[in-house]
């Protein structure tokens, strides 16, 4: 049985979830490894585990959030969510044809499946024909209801423990962390690789911490960086 707790907008919760598309009950999405790995969804490059959720500020899809208020700490429910309040109705105008050549012309082979960047449009090609393609710029699970089993595994209170959170919703894991005076000073030591993911992902993070933590007023990010000794041929 849940621990009474109402959350209320800002409120950072974590929660353990699983999603299927209502229509034939495939899964299509879940924190839990086994899970994922039972339905064929496993990847090497996703981290399972508990995902952030705060409350009101539109980390989550509309219907998740709503039945995420309604719910306790450590409460498990399960839910039907339609595509209005998931990933939208399927729009017609977002299904195009396109020429071959114009992949091409951007060094593109294009192939059933594949998910191009148009122009800053992410789609889906979905056929390939006569010199032809059809590409898909809905979401993959727009018109569908989805059917989710929650659970809220915890309330993050404390300050520092939201900025780690944060720091894990964008794909980092800082050495250290501290708050202190409304300033959060935050450390990425020399094992973490300082590739361009790094970089975007760093600016995702300072920019979130700045837009959902109202009491953190300034982020201040130290790095480290080693110079690797040069193997000696020969």
């Amino acid at each position: 049985m849940g621990v009474l707790v109402s959350f209320n907008d800002g409120d950072f919760i974590q929660i353990e979830y699983s999603a299927w598309r209502a229509s034939d009950g495939s899964m299509v999405y879940t924190t839990d490894k086994a899970a994922a790995e039972k339905n064929g969804l496993y990847s090497k490059d996703h981290k399972y585990g508990p995902n952030l959720v705060i409350v009101g500020k539109d980390t989550t899809i509309k219907g998740l959030d709503k039945a995420l208020r309604l719910m306790s700490l450590n409460e498990s429910r399960k839910v039907e969510i339609g595509p209005d309040e998931a990933f939208g109705e399927r729009n017609q105008d977002l299904v195009r044809v396109m020429k071959v050549s114009d992949f091409r012309s951007r060094d593109i082979d294009p192939r059933p499946g594949m998910q191009v960047d148009l122009d800053g449009t992410i789609a889906v090609i979905t056929a390939v024909n006569s010199g032809r393609v059809t590409v898909d710029a809905n979401h993959p699970l727009a018109g569908e209801k989805l059917t989710y089993d929650l659970k809220v595994v915890a309330k993050l209170d404390d300050e520092r423990s939201k900025v780690d959170a944060l720091a894990g919703m964008n794909g980092l894991k800082p050495d250290s962390i501290k708050v202190e005076g409304g300033t959060a000073e935050v450390l990425f030591g020399e094992k973490i690789d300082k590739n361009a993911d790094y970089f975007l992902n760093k600016a995702s993070f300072t920019g979130s911490v700045l837009r959902y933590l109202p009491g953190i007023t300034k982020v201040v990010v130290k790095e480290e960086y080693v110079k690797r000794e040069e193997k000696k041929e020969g």
